[in-house]
This record gives structure tokens, sequence and C-alpha cells, in this order.
């Protein structure tokens, strides 16, 4: 069964956020949401970064 990973920076963010292990690209996007929020205070992610985002997700 594939793995997925993503990372804050690949998306052109200062930061060191990264979730390895995700069993799916959309458990991954869970997770990115929640991240920038909490970390990046966007409480929506704008449809041209969360395009960005899953084509920086990466199969492990």
């Amino acid at each position: 069964m594939a793995k997925y990973s993503f990372k804050c920076r690949d998306v052109g963010m200062d930061c060191a956020f990264e979730i390895h292990g995700a069993s799916s690209v959309e458990e991954v996007m869970e997770a990115a949401k929640a991240h920038a929020k909490l970390s990046h205070g966007l409480d929506t992610i704008p449809p041209e970064l969360a395009e960005k985002a899953k084509q920086a997700i990466k199969e492990e």
C-alpha cells in the first residue's frame, strides 16, 4: 500500500512542517489544511495554493 508525504517548504513556505506515512492524498491534504490554519493563520486555503500543495505530495 502506498504512503504519501508532504513538506510545507515545497510550496514556498519558510516552515519545517512535514507529514510522512499518510495512507492517502486526502489524508495529507487534511493534515496540511489543519497545519495551515494553526501555524499560518489560513482559515481557508486559496485554490491555487491547494493545487500547489497537491502537486508537492510525494509517494514514498
